[in-house]
């Protein structure tokens, strides 16, 4: 087990040197953030002992199964999943550092209100559906500057970018144009110069496609399966497809 999840973060690596350099990119603009849905805290931890540093979970209850195991070990957690409010509290039990998938303004002001009564804050980037797909969660692209510009007078919320879950398919232009919008969108916001927002962050990219997103202009690719391996239920599961839920 341990040599496999080695040796398939070393391909992983190897993929986005590659890409970085076909890109005419510094490798040290990408960060890799590995998707540990489904994944033990066991394996978890045979990632961070030979220098990974940035996990993600999508589930709420996943972060409580596997916290007291990762705890003591450095790294740095985010959470890319749909929130729901109901669940803001517990979220911000289990050191998230980053929200990746703030994407409505009710979440907004919910965060902001939890956050003030704890004395903290929180980073968190802007989900945006660059696929247009009715399934997936994000805020329209076309109300993406909106959003942001909403969610910047929350003094608790610090603003780092955009996520987007590209189309899920295998022809790569297709893809290739979500990640491109996301690109755009940063551009547009960086020009609006809005006070308590940094776009330094574009999460775009998962194992089957973060080349393309990378030539588009990722700085954190999300990567799981190349990791971890097959898992028993598809992506799709874990990204909430097919079911919206607004609270």
């Amino acid at each position: 087990m341990k040599e496999d999840i080695l040796h398939n973060i070393s391909v992983i690596n190897e993929r986005i040197r590659n890409a970085c350099e076909k890109a005419g990119r510094d490798i040290r603009e990408v960060k890799l953030l590995l998707a540990t849905k489904t994944v033990s805290a066991e394996r978890i931890k045979i990632a961070l002992e030979h220098g990974q540093t940035l996990i993600a979970e999508n589930k709420v209850q996943e972060l409580k199964e596997k916290y007291e195991g990762l705890k003591d070990i450095p790294h740095q957690n985010h959470f890319i999943g749909h929130l729901q409010t109901n669940k803001i509290k517990d979220i911000l039990k289990y050191n998230v550092i980053c929200i990746q998938s703030l994407d409505r303004l009710d979440l907004a002001e919910k965060l902001h209100q939890r956050l003030l009564t704890e004395n903290r804050t929180i980073e968190v980037l802007i989900q945006v559906n660059t696929s247009s797909e009715e399934s997936k969660f994000g805020v329209d692209p076309n109300k993406a500057i909106e959003l942001t510009r909403k969610v910047s007078q929350f003094s608790t919320l610090k603003i780092k970018g955009l996520m987007t879950i590209g189309l899920f398919s295998a022809e790569t232009e297709k893809v290739r144009q979500c990640f491109k919008i996301l690109k755009n969108l940063q551009l547009e916001i960086i020009k609006e110069n809005i006070p308590n927002v940094e776009m330094k962050e574009l999460s775009m990219g998962m194992s089957g496609d973060l080349e393309t997103a990378i030539e588009e202009g990722a700085t954190i690719v999300r990567v799981g399966t190349a990791v971890f391996g097959a898992r028993i239920y598809p992506d799709s599961y874990y990204w909430n497809e097919g079911k919206k839920e607004t609270k």
